[in-house]
């Protein structure tokens, strides 16, 4: 299976492709998505649709995760932070993709091991698990560390939607089935 991986920001929005065959994942591709410092907002939000687009149809992922919003201190940030997330989001489900969304915590701890870690480590865990030769930029890092969580996330969440009807009366406490 093959996934797309996505860490918005309007001005570099990384991409990262893998592939999980088992519980083995195999890089595939990594990069960035520019759309400059300045300019007017339209603009910049259809580069960045333009690109996931040209992206999946490269790639053909067979599914797609993307980091969600966190509140910056700036509202101002949040909020372009936000357009430019939904600018990946519908280029995603505009091909069709289903699209799963994690927190910078989740992502942290499913590549590190620990929901605070630092984007050195994250980069530094990124390349030991998809055995690069080197260490990718930090957006391609974060991306590709989405790609990452989703891989280890998605067959659990498949058996717990399969098997959903027996467990009825439980509800998640804390990512925890209690």
């Amino acid at each position: 299976m093959i996934i797309l991986g996505i860490d918005p920001g309007l001005r570099t929005t990384g991409f990262g492709v893998i592939e999980k065959h088992g519980s083995k994942l195999r890089y595939i591709a990594s990069g960035t998505i520019k759309t400059g410092l300045e300019g007017a907002l339209p603009p910049r939000l259809k580069i960045i649709l333009d690109g996931v687009r040209e992206i999946v149809a490269t790639y053909q992922p067979a599914c797609a995760a993307i980091e969600k919003v966190f509140v910056n201190v700036n509202p101002q940030s949040t909020l372009l932070l936000g357009q430019a997330r939904g600018a990946a989001i519908s280029a995603l489900v505009g091909a069709d993709l289903e699209v799963a969304e994690y927190s910078p915590t989740q992502i942290k701890q499913a590549v590190v091991g620990t929901g605070k870690a630092a984007k050195p480590q994250v980069q530094d865990m990124v390349s030991r698990l998809l055995t690069l030769p080197g260490l990718p930029g930090s957006d391609a890092a974060d991306a590709l560390g989405v790609a990452i969580c989703h891989a280890n996330t998605h067959d659990t969440l498949a058996l717990i939607g399969s098997i959903g009807p027996q467990l009825t009366g439980l509800r998640m406490k804390r990512g925890r089935l209690v």
